[in-house]
């Protein structure tokens, strides 16, 4: 007797995306399509409120709705309790999430917790959580990210965006470029280890991973066109994660090797940027085109050296020694036991990753 067929899944994606030049406007009409009822609570920080924050609270008063501020710092536990505190005092229907990358993350697991929506409005670009379900907060049970709600909508006013550092842009193309090296170890562990894949949520983000690539001689300081280059593949490679409903697509062995940076020399570097010189050397141990991942990292002005990311060639040593620990119910090529200090060292000169 065949086996009865009981799969099923759940897919949760954005409703609305806008992106580009001054589109942030449009914001009370997002929020009236969706029928978001007064009040709302913006969390922000004090330089994120300073870009766009008055313009916000114009639009929705225009729009009839009430505004409260929660002006937070770190994506901590103790931030996103304080934001469900403000949310609970004013009775706050929705969440606007302005800011970078631990304000998304802040309102994503504030949304979460409380099961409200929110919308995402970036003022940077430096990784592709814009649109994931994902969040890293620090002081939850894991030092990776977890699972949280994807955002009702995207707003990326490429006007905003452009006021930030370049730097923000190229760690969020290098975190994208990272994709290349997750995908190998994905396909690594359905081979090895019968791990199941998603053909579907794999194409999305080696779609985003070659966009960036092929489009790396584009993305310049000072461009607004830069930012419309990149911000597509940026918030596909999110999207790519709420498909599998897990990071897998978009994080491997080189985000391994990131979070152990995390760990053992803290906030030296940007999550993207350290994410793209751990893809270098992971692509090498793959047998994949680690010279086509460097070679365009410095086109386009992200890290490919230790040096460049500030970090001491021994600390990057003792992150690729020990990145197989940080997520051991994932397999990725660096196998159960990791690299030897001999092979570490090897593999990283041979990249040119340390010993300039």
């Amino acid at each position: 007797m065949d086996d009865i067929f009981t799969k099923s899944k759940s897919i949760s994606l954005p409703r609305r995306i806008l992106a580009g030049h001054d589109v942030l406007n449009q914001l009370p009409d997002v929020c009236s399509e969706f029928e978001l009822k007064s009040p709302a609570t913006i969390v922000t920080g004090h330089t994120t409120f300073s870009l766009a924050g008055n313009e916000i609270v114009d639009y929705l008063t225009d729009g009839g709705y009430d505004t409260h501020i929660a002006e937070v710092g770190e994506a901590t536990i103790e931030n996103v309790k304080k934001v469900e505190n403000i949310v609970t005092e004013t009775k706050s229907r929705f969440l606007v999430g302005l800011g970078g990358g631990s304000k998304i993350d802040i309102s994503k697991m504030a949304s979460t917790e409380l099961r409200i929506p929110y919308i995402s409005i970036p003022t940077s670009a430096s990784h592709d959580g814009i649109a994931s379900p994902r969040a890293s907060i620090r002081g939850k049970e894991s030092p990776v990210s977890i699972q949280a709600k994807v955002p009702l909508s995207i707003i990326v006013d490429t006007k905003i965006i452009i006021k930030a550092p370049f730097r923000l842009l190229a760690s969020g193309c290098a975190d994208v470029i990272s994709n290349k090296a997750a995908l190998l170890d994905w396909k690594l562990a359905q081979r090895l280890r019968g791990e199941e894949f998603s053909t579907s949520a794999a194409t999305l983000s080696d779609f985003a991973a070659e966009a960036i690539l092929n489009n790396s001689t584009a993305i310049r300081p000072n461009l607004e066109e830069s930012i419309w280059t990149a911000i597509k593949p940026i918030i596909v490679s999110g999207l790519s994660m709420a498909i599998a409903d897990s990071s897998r697509p978009t994080s491997g062995a080189e985000h391994m090797f990131s979070h152990m940076l995390d760990m053992i020399a803290p906030k030296m570097a940007l999550h993207g940027e350290q994410c793209g010189l751990g893809t270098i050397v992971m692509m090498y141990l793959h047998g994949g085109d680690w010279m086509r991942i460097r070679d365009c990292l410095n086109s386009i002005g992200a890290p490919v050296t230790a040096r460049h990311l500030g970090i001491p060639d021994e600390t990057i040593i003792e992150a690729l020694m020990n990145a197989h620990k940080v997520r051991q119910d994932r397999y990725t090529i660096l196998g159960d036991r990791g690299l030897t200090a001999a092979a570490a060292e090897r593999l990283a000169r041979i990249t040119g990753v340390i010993g300039e």
